[in-house]
């Protein structure tokens, strides 16, 4: 009988090239992958979030929203209701009084103390009303809550009525609040107020013109974790 030849084991021998061929192309995948993201545009990706809840009709569902390292998307409704904001502002002729801009909590809706008020005084000039009116429209668009802020300078308060910046800009904030309550119809249970003297500024307190920027009420509509709502 003749023996059985010895089986060819060379192609066995091999088959690490091809696992380590299969290794090193997921390597280059991945890393490509992670560089992708890391130059990530905030931008489109808060078009991406935009198109999502428009597709959906709604607030798109936490396991659709993009979440990347690094990046905290703006909620979705800020970008549009800003742009809805500025309309809405400028067709009542308030676009030089009021103006808006994006923090953390949502769209904040910033009105100077010459628009509101006489210097050191809180009582609502009614010079103010087509800027109050603008505000209240945005707030009702938005159906969300807000915060009315009263913000001042670094000077102290020079007259007998109030005894402090704090007592100055929690009125301004209340007077506000109410005008926008009793006058434009928003919801009170939608509102707050808040007095926060010259401890937030927005500018330094150096300048006459970085005062008159800090002597200011702001209506921050709290966007951000917002889940629905009706009309305000």
């Amino acid at each position: 009988m003749r023996s059985r030849e010895p089986e060819d084991h060379h192609d066995n021998a091999d088959r690490w090239v091809v696992s380590y061929a299969d290794f090193i192309t997921l390597l280059f995948a991945f890393f490509t992958v992670m560089y992708a993201i890391s130059r990530v545009d905030s931008g489109k990706l808060n078009q991406f979030v935009g198109s999502t809840r428009g597709a959906f009709g709604s607030n798109p569902p936490v396991s659709m929203r993009p979440i990347i390292a690094g990046i905290v998307p703006i909620p979705p409704t800020a970008a549009g209701l800003q742009r809805d904001a500025a309309r809405i502002i400028a067709a009542a002729g308030a676009d030089g009084a009021v103006t808006v801009r994006r923090d953390p909590r949502g769209l904040v809706l910033s009105m100077g103390e010459d628009v509101l008020f006489d210097a050191g005084m809180a009582s609502v000039k009614p010079s103010s009303s087509a800027s109050l009116a603008a505000v209240a429209a945005v707030l009702k668009k938005a159906g969300c809550d807000a915060v009315v802020e009263g913000h001042t300078d670094s000077l102290p308060i020079s007259n007998a009525r109030y005894a402090s910046n704090w007592e100055l800009s929690a009125t301004r904030a209340t007077n506000i609040l109410a005008r926008l309550v009793v006058e434009y119809n928003v919801l009170p249970a939608r509102l707050s107020a808040a007095g926060y003297a010259e401890f937030r500024p927005v500018a330094s307190n150096t300048t006459p013109e970085g005062r008159a920027r800090n002597r200011r009420v702001d209506v921050v509509l709290l966007l951000a974790g917002t889940v629905g709502g009706g009309p305000g």
